[in-house]
């Protein structure tokens, strides 16, 4: 028999966190050199897991009714997923098209085929987001159409819709600077109330990768129960530090 989709919550909302799983050479390769594939990786992997973490303490921390969706790359039957399914209790489904838009336009799509009225979707490369980032992103959408999360690189690390506009999705150089003013136009022309959250910086180059560094070095000066970081990516951030002085 078919296994039975989840149903949504009497408030529905779907958080869908994409993510790929932590395979050498697979991810991260903007960071190598002078990270290795290995490093690398386990990076990304400890970013996966903060999202994880982070999403789940911001909804119970901020009340906020959400389920909360894993989409997976290569496959949600990869074993790094089915260990994410089981610790961290959220859904796991694939991630199905030919490029990162055809890939989101497919998750809100189904998203909104199971009956979520809105749909928040984030990625991995935004490990110390505020909470209060997802509450704002979720507010304005009983106000707005549309609710992007900007990033510094001209991209956006969050984007948030009550109704379905594949549009968004298509025609877009990503990983580019025009990521976000194109996706802007194309809401203009479609006639979506958009607005914008407060702007933060992903991680994908080797500055995105120093910043994040110093960050993590001014965080770790806090008293533990101020400290942004997890202590698992704090030590990978410090371990990779020292690797990378001396490499230079």
């Amino acid at each position: 028999m078919p296994t039975p989709r989840p149903q949504p919550s009497a408030l529905s909302t779907a958080l869908v966190i994409f993510a790929k799983a932590p395979i050498p050479g697979q991810v991260k390769t903007r960071l190598c050199p002078p990270l290795t594939p290995d490093e690398a990786a386990t990076l990304h992997g400890s970013f996966v897991i903060d999202t994880l973490e982070r999403t789940k303490l911001a909804a119970a921390k901020l009340k906020w009714s959400v389920d909360r969706y894993l989409a997976c790359a290569p496959s949600s039957t990869h074993v790094f997923f089915k260990i994410m399914e089981e610790r961290h209790g959220v859904k796991v489904i694939d991630q199905v098209g030919d490029d990162l838009g055809a890939r989101m336009s497919q998750a809100c799509e189904s998203m909104f085929a199971r009956g979520y009225s809105h749909v928040v979707m984030v990625g991995t490369d935004v490990p110390t987001v505020p909470f209060d980032h997802f509450a704002q992103a979720r507010a304005q959408l009983e106000r707005h159409d549309l609710v992007l999360g900007p990033a510094f690189d001209g991209g956006y690390y969050l984007i948030a819709l009550k109704r379905m506009a594949p549009e968004l999705f298509t025609r877009i150089p990503w990983s580019t600077n025009q990521v976000l003013n194109l996706t802007q136009e194309k809401a203009s022309s479609l006639g979506l109330l958009t607005t914008l959250i407060q702007p933060w910086r992903d991680v994908d180059t080797l500055a995105d990768l120093q910043a994040l560094i110093e960050t993590n070095m001014a965080d770790s000066k806090k008293p533990k129960s101020e400290r942004t970081f997890s202590t698992r990516t704090a030590g990978v951030l410090e371990t990779l530090a020292k690797r990378l002085r001396s490499r230079t």
